[in-house]
């Protein structure tokens, strides 16, 4: 039952992981789309737009943001590899498990803060220091969106690796995750 649970937990969280950063990488193109044009108009027709700028920082910073939880998921975050490969099975998960503390720690602390600027956003409507002067509304909703995202993987991480730390056996196999990964994307084409 546990086990069952738990399996259906951290496959559920993969898959949506997959399937958000899937469609978050679908704004690349349209960051190089914006940033060509904007230079299209500055320096062929000399009529810069005054909206380009806040729209690329914005893209960028979804695109970066939402994708946190991604390369999370796929192991691409930054670790000591000297020491890290060096050690057991065992001493992995027990670093996993550490790091996957703090950094829950720290997304805790990032999503109370920007549900707090997302509240003054819309309270007292803040806007972009810009000549266009975007809504910032939505960039604190994604914030809290995205580290909300990366605290479930973090979740289904730290889950994995406490059940091999007791069990010494993966809770998930390699092609489990593949097919997670595989369902986000047929769910991804359907939408």
């Amino acid at each position: 039952m546990l086990y069952s649970l738990l399996r259906n937990w951290c496959l559920g969280v993969e898959a949506l992981v997959v399937w958000v950063g899937r469609l978050t990488s679908l704004a690349v193109p349209l960051l190089a789309f914006v940033v060509a044009f904007e230079v299209v108009a500055r320096y062929i027709f000399n009529h810069p737009t005054i909206w380009a700028y806040d729209v690329s920082l914005f893209i960028f910073g979804y695109i970066g943001a939402l994708c946190g939880a991604f390369a999370q998921q796929r192991k691409a975050h930054i670790n000591v590899d000297i020491l890290y490969l060096s050690v057991s099975q065992r001493w992995k998960n027990l670093f996993n498990l550490l790091s996957y503390l703090l950094g829950g720690f720290f997304l805790v602390i990032i999503f109370q803060l920007a549900f707090g600027k997302a509240e003054e956003a819309i309270e007292f409507d803040y806007r972009r220091q810009s000549e266009w002067a975007p809504s910032m509304i939505h960039f604190w909703i994604m914030i809290d969106v995205a580290s909300a995202l990366f605290l479930l993987q973090l979740s289904a991480d730290f889950l994995q690796n406490l059940w091999q730390l007791f069990t010494g056996k993966p809770l998930l196999d390699k092609y489990e995750l593949d097919d997670a990964a595989d369902a986000a994307s047929e769910g991804g084409k359907g939408a």
